[in-house]
């Protein structure tokens, strides 16, 4: 069995506080509508672990599944068109830019983009906020199953170059649909989490209340 199934949920959060204590966590992030929740129940190849919508922003808070030995994932809200008020969005932008910049335990962000779609502005923004951390992001271009091999080629190839200043930054092509590219993603995370199992368990500071 692979990482990812045994992945359960575990708590979703929607302030700093309410951070539950991780040894490691690996998180999901995208554009609303992007594939995010429908990558997660594939690699975890459980078709509800997290809720897939066509409505763009119905993941409104960050919500945790433990994969066991103190290693969770992480999905967080999307970002980009969402219809909900105002207020809640500028909720969703303070808490998730204080979580992928504060959380000491994240270990590294796999970045969902359509494929069809690829590097939009928001996502280079979350590409160059996330670069600070000096954190690993593996991007993997969703519904690939949309395009003929020889289009996802040419976006493969378009994206690598687009990346090349960007040294801690991977990318591989993904369909939930055709459940291509998870082996890939296994290896991926499983290498962070290797990586990191033997180090102390780092410790957030204390967050005041949103």
């Amino acid at each position: 069995m692979s990482t990812f199934q045994n992945a359960r949920f575990y708590t979703t959060v929607n302030h700093m506080k309410d951070l539950p204590p991780t040894r490691a966590e690996v998180a999901f992030v995208g554009r609303s509508n992007a594939g995010k929740s429908s990558a997660i129940n594939t690699l975890a190849n459980h078709a509800r672990l997290a809720r897939v919508s066509k409505t763009p922003g119905r993941t409104q808070h960050i919500n945790f599944f433990e994969l066991g030995n103190e290693c969770f994932l992480v999905d967080l809200p999307g970002y980009g068109y969402a219809e909900v008020p105002e207020a809640v969005r500028a909720h969703w932008v303070e808490l998730l830019g204080r979580y992928l910049q504060s959380r000491q335990s994240l270990i590294g962000l796999l970045l969902i983009m359509d494929a069809r779609h690829p590097l939009k502005e928001l996502d280079r923004k979350m590409l160059e906020f996330f670069r600070v951390t000096r954190r690993p992001v593996h991007i993997l271009l969703s519904k690939a199953d949309k395009l003929s091999r020889q289009e996802q080629s040419k976006v493969l190839a378009l994206v690598k170059r687009e990346l090349n200043d960007y040294p801690d930054v991977s990318v591989q092509m993904f369909s939930s649909l055709k459940k291509s590219g998870v082996e890939e993603v296994e290896q991926v995370v499983n290498s962070w989490f290797d990586q990191h199992l033997g180090q102390p368990a780092a410790e957030d500071e204390a967050e005041p209340e949103l």
